[in-house]
């Protein structure tokens, strides 16, 4: 019976090990693939303009119109990176883009990720606003003083969430950087355990104070 049991365990472990190894290139393949249809799907009105059956020459066609978006891509930035460039981006982006509904919320996400120093988060914190015993993550977007306001960002799009002001004293501010935060809100959480490592003694004294207070 007990040689029965380890040999189930030894199965089910070593199903599992293969399973574990196995799953994360499965990931990557579906996401590629997900690229991929995506791609696939936008760019297929201009292949059929060529009228061709061939899987060759439109295997060729979609390469080289990846390609040249990618060239307009680059001759974009490299626009951009001219003072006239500059200047009329700023122009465009302060008169048109930035009323658009979440622009500068995007904007300042993307600017994250690619280096940009320009960001109306200053920096991550954990919040209770409910007293649940519930921390969410959020960003510090303004600061007077007694007074905090956060803007917790729903995962994984940062692009929406809900603003709160909250007094001081409710507000527990790590030493992580933005750009932490910001991926463990796209990702679902993954990768908190750093931003509690950072805001650990400010959690322990968080906690003293509410069980001071129930006593």
């Amino acid at each position: 019976m007990n040689r029965n049991i380890n040999m189930m365990k030894y199965i089910n472990t070593t199903l599992l090990g293969g399973l574990a190894a196995v799953l994360p290139l499965g990931l990557i393949i579906l996401f590629v693939r997900w690229i991929i249809n995506i791609i696939e799907r936008i760019l297929s009105p201009l292949v059929e303009l060529f009228n061709t059956d061939s899987r060759y020459v439109i295997l060729a066609l979609y390469i080289l119109i990846v390609i040249a978006i990618l060239i307009l891509f680059f001759a974009i930035g490299f626009f951009i990176q001219t003072r006239a460039g500059n200047y009329f981006k700023k122009g465009v982006e302060n008169k048109y883009l930035m009323k658009i509904p979440g622009y500068q919320t995007a904007r300042d996400i993307v600017m994250q990720f690619f280096g940009g120093n320009r960001s109306f988060f200053s920096e991550v914190v954990l919040v209770d606003p409910f007293n649940s015993g519930t921390l969410m993550t959020g960003f510090i977007t303004d600061n007077s003083g007694e007074m905090i306001t956060v803007f917790v960002p729903t995962g994984p799009n940062p692009t929406s969430g809900n603003i709160y002001h909250l007094h001081k004293e409710k507000v527990i501010i790590t030493n992580a950087p933005v750009d932490l935060g910001m991926k463990s809100i796209i990702s679902c959480g993954a990768g908190s355990s750093k931003l509690f490592e950072e805001a650990q003694t400010s959690i322990v004294e968080v906690k003293s104070a509410s069980e001071e207070e129930k006593e």
